[in-house]
């Protein structure tokens, strides 16, 4: 597991997504710890190194 961190895009706080880095390319919707709101967080892994992470709000 990968842990990344970036700013959440509604409150802004730095929190943490833990990643898998087995998994190339992975798109999924977990809640930020802070805000509780809804963020869909996709990430890519080259060699098990991560080469992509986007965040976007869901609209709630």
């Amino acid at each position: 597991m990968y842990e990344h961190f970036f700013q959440c895009p509604y409150c802004w706080e730095e929190i943490s997504f833990l990643l898998d880095v087995s998994v190339s390319q992975q798109t999924y919707v977990e809640d930020c710890e802070v805000c509780c709101n809804p963020i869909e967080a996709t990430a890519k892994f080259n060699n098990q190194e991560l080469a992509y992470f986007d965040v976007k709000e869901l609209g709630q």
